[in-house]
């Protein structure tokens, strides 16, 4: 994890400098569920399931590739174990994009790279002033995803994606792992909006 901190403001420098002589920038949001296999018994309990909101960007700089950061979170806290603990998951990834047209209004975005899957556990209940009611684990993933994007009206799109997350000891006790497996399927739509490129 100390690596991914080192790495993510060097990567996120390079994508904000790079945006002034991009071909094309994009921001989006959507949401979406994690799909997660089932919990078997004496196992840790799946992560699947839950409302992920999802916030990005992306900048193409050669011709169709280029660079993308997004962040996808539970919108609300999942039940971990009845009346004792919640929790919510944060996977954070940067990536290598490539972007090719499928004609006028439609076009891929296949996405690879790495990032961190963060899992915030919450005890149930009212937090004292200056305290997080939390605490957090984070584990380096693996990351592909890939979407269609088609355009509704001018720079405006809408992308059906699907992402998998390999994240490093997620299973794992003794690595702080908390969950039955380590990969995990994020499915979900995004509305976006292109700055550049042609209408």
């Amino acid at each position: 994890m100390r690596k991914l901190a080192l790495i993510a403001p060097v990567f996120a420098f390079l994508f904000f400098t790079q945006f002034a002589s991009a071909q094309q920038g994009d921001v989006f949001f959507g949401g979406g569920t994690l799909l997660s296999s089932s919990a078997t018994s004496g196992s840790y309990p799946s992560e699947g399931g839950g409302l992920y909101i999802n916030l990005g960007g992306d900048v193409v700089f050669l011709k169709h590739v280029g660079v993308n950061i997004e962040t996808a979170w539970r919108a609300t806290q999942g039940v971990y174990l009845q009346g004792i603990e919640n929790y919510r998951p944060i996977l954070t990834d940067f990536n290598l994009l490539y972007q090719p047209h499928l004609g006028k209004k439609a076009g891929l975005d296949l996405m690879a790279g790495i990032g961190s899957g963060n899992t915030r556990f919450y005890q149930p209940g009212a937090s004292t002033p200056g305290y997080p009611n939390y605490v957090s684990t984070d584990h380096f993933m693996e990351h592909l995803g890939g979407g269609i994007r088609y355009y509704v009206y001018h720079h405006v799109f809408v992308r059906p994606e699907i992402h998998y997350y390999h994240i490093q000891s997620n299973s794992n006790v003794n690595n702080n792992g908390a969950f039955n497996t380590d990969n995990v399927f994020r499915v979900s739509a995004s509305v976006g909006y292109t700055f550049g490129g042609s209408d």
